[in-house]
């Protein structure tokens, strides 16, 4: 089911987003009567939302609401990309609890189906991953209502892997060890995984016995997103590679695959 938004943009059952805060004062328009305002928004916990290409993401719109006469909830909601005014989102439900005599905080829920996505916009799926905004309504109990079009701030990412395949196993120390790997991303059109080339990543070295990880070294994915690096093996231990993510892909790190030394 596909429902127009109040810009005149299309936005597709499910949704998708996360990140940035901005309050009532950061509003681009508002509109209203009374005094009931949204005084803070926070989308999926301050985090982004990652959509893939299977699994169905579920996540929270919290809009802290104040006014004198107490809240009566939320009357519209919705999410779209704040540069082309496209998006998916199905508002499925709102849950409003009064914290005081004026104030509420409304958690509203979102959900978005990777299975909807494919040819349910008039451009790319794709291109609308990025920074995404909240249009919200909210009414009081006195009959005041408030109508803003960017309430909140937030960023919907595209899902990646990551494989780490090292050789020869076991090396010999000092010898030559090939890291291959590659870096792959949701596509939201044909919702399958597509190499990422042009990617900077970073090949890190977790020797046994240690706690963390060490960056050795970087390479740039080629094509279809393959990954090569030759290191010389000082020690046992597990290689893996790491990608820091884009403003559109999301952040992910390779399992680590452990070398033996002869």
């Amino acid at each position: 089911m596909r429902v127009r938004t109040a810009r005149g943009a299309w936005t597709l059952a499910g949704g998708a987003a996360a990140l940035t805060l901005l309050t009532a004062t950061g509003a681009a328009h508002a509109e209203g009567k009374g005094d009931i305002r949204v005084t803070a928004a926070v989308v999926n916990g301050g985090k982004s939302v990652t959509i893939g290409t299977t699994q169905r993401v579920t996540y929270p719109i919290a809009l802290t609401v104040r006014d004198d006469s107490g809240v009566k909830g939320v009357s519209h909601l919705s999410v779209f990309n704040t540069s082309d005014g496209l998006g998916f989102g199905d508002w499925t439900g709102t849950t409003c609890v009064k914290k005081s005599s004026t104030t509420s905080v409304c958690t509203a829920t979102i959900t978005v189906a990777p299975q909807w996505l494919p040819d349910s916009l008039p451009e790319d799926a794709n291109h609308t991953a990025g920074v995404w905004q909240v249009n919200a309504t909210v009414k009081a109990n006195d009959g005041d209502y408030w109508i803003a079009d960017h309430v909140a701030e937030f960023t919907v990412k595209r899902a990646a892997k990551l494989t780490t395949d090292a050789s020869p196993e076991p090396v010999a120390k000092g010898a030559k060890l090939t890291v291959t790997g590659r870096l792959t991303r949701a596509n939201w059109e044909d919702l399958k995984y597509h190499g990422f080339t042009g990617q900077s990543v970073k090949l890190q070295f977790r020797a046994a016995g240690a706690a963390h990880y060490r960056t050795v070294t970087t390479a740039r994915t080629g094509d279809a997103g393959r990954l090569a690096a030759k290191v010389t093996a000082g020690s046992a231990g597990s290689w893996r590679w790491y990608f820091p993510g884009t403003t559109t892909t999301a952040r992910v790190v390779s399992a680590g695959d452990a070398v033996a030394l002869e």
